[in-house]
C-alpha cells in the first residue's frame, strides 16, 4: 500500500511537471530531463511511469480534458438562464487556464503543430458551448434569428484568444500563484463562476476583455438584452 502512494504521488508530480515544461515551452523544445528534474524524481522513475514523451504529452491532455468534461458535466446540472450559465464556464476555463498549468498545457497540446492530438481540448469546449447555445435557443433566450453556430463559434473563437492571453500572463510569471477575484456569479463544483477581476500570480488575466466580450455580444444575442446586461456587474 505505502508503495502504491508512493507511486501514485510521483506520477502526479511528473504529470504536473510536465505540464508546466509543455505550457512554457511546447511540446517540441520540452525535453524528459527537464521534467523529471521539475518532478524531483530521477530518468529511471520517470521511464517507469511514462515510456515515452508523447505517452506523458497524452496523459497531461487526458487529465486536462477530464476538468473540462467535469465543468460541462456541472453545466448541465446547473438551473437559471443559460446564456449566463455560459459566461460564467467561459470564465471558469479562463481561470483555470490561467491557474492549472495542467489546463493549460492542455490547450497548448491540442493546437502544437507537433502532435496529432486532434485539438481534443477544443472539441471539448466547442460541444460545452454548442449544448449551452442550443439550450439557450429552446429556453427561448436568443433573438429571433440568431444562429446558434454563429454563436457557438464566436464564443470558441473568442475564448480561444482570450485562452492565449492568460496563458502568455501566467507564463509571464513563470507560474499562477494566487488570484484575487471579483465573481460575476458564485462558486460551481470548485470552479470560479464569475468573471475574475484581479491578479495571477502578479500578472493579469484578461477580464476586462472577457466583459468587454460580453458587453458587446448580449444586445445582438439576447431575445431580452437588457436583462441579460444585468448578469455583467458594473465595477467599482
Amino acid at each position: 500500500m505505502v508503495k502504491q502512494v508512493r507511486a501514485a504521488r510521483t506520477r502526479q508530480s511528473l504529470v504536473r511537471a510536465a505540464a508546466e515544461v509543455f505550457a512554457a515551452d511546447g511540446y517540441a523544445l520540452a525535453s524528459l530531463p527537464v521534467i523529471s528534474r521539475r518532478a524531483g524524481v530521477s530518468a529511471g522513475a520517470l521511464h517507469f511511469h511514462f515510456a515515452s514523451k508523447d505517452a506523458l504529452a497524452a496523459e497531461v491532455e487526458s487529465a486536462a480534458a477530464d476538468w473540462v468534461r467535469e465543468l460541462a458535466d456541472r453545466c448541465r446540472e446547473e438551473n437559471g438562464a443559460r446564456l449566463q450559465l455560459l459566461m460564467r464556464t467561459m470564465s471558469g476555463l479562463l481561470l483555470a487556464v490561467a491557474g492549472d498549468p495542467v489546463v493549460r498545457a492542455g490547450f497548448r497540446l491540442g493546437a502544437d503543430p507537433s502532435r496529432k492530438s486532434g485539438a481534443a481540448m477544443l472539441g471539448l469546449w466547442h460541444r460545452c458551448v454548442r449544448e449551452l447555445v442550443l439550450q439557450a435557443q429552446s429556453a427561448g433566450e436568443l433573438a429571433e434569428g440568431v444562429c446558434p453556430d454563429g454563436v457557438t463559434a464566436t464564443v470558441v473563437a473568442a475564448t480561444v484568444g482570450l485562452e492565449m492571453a492568460a496563458a502568455m500572463a501566467a507564463a509571464a510569471d513563470g507560474a499562477a500563484a494566487g488570484v484575487t477575484a471579483r465573481a460575476v456569479g458564485g462558486v460551481t463544483g470548485g470552479a470560479v463562476g464569475g468573471v475574475t477581476g484581479g491578479a495571477v500570480g502578479g500578472g493579469w488575466l484578461p477580464a476586462e476583455l472577457v466583459e468587454q466580450f460580453w458587453s458587446l455580444l448580449l444586445p445582438g444575442l439576447a431575445a431580452s438584452p437588457e436583462r441579460a446586461l444585468e448578469w455583467i456587474p458594473p465595477r467599482t
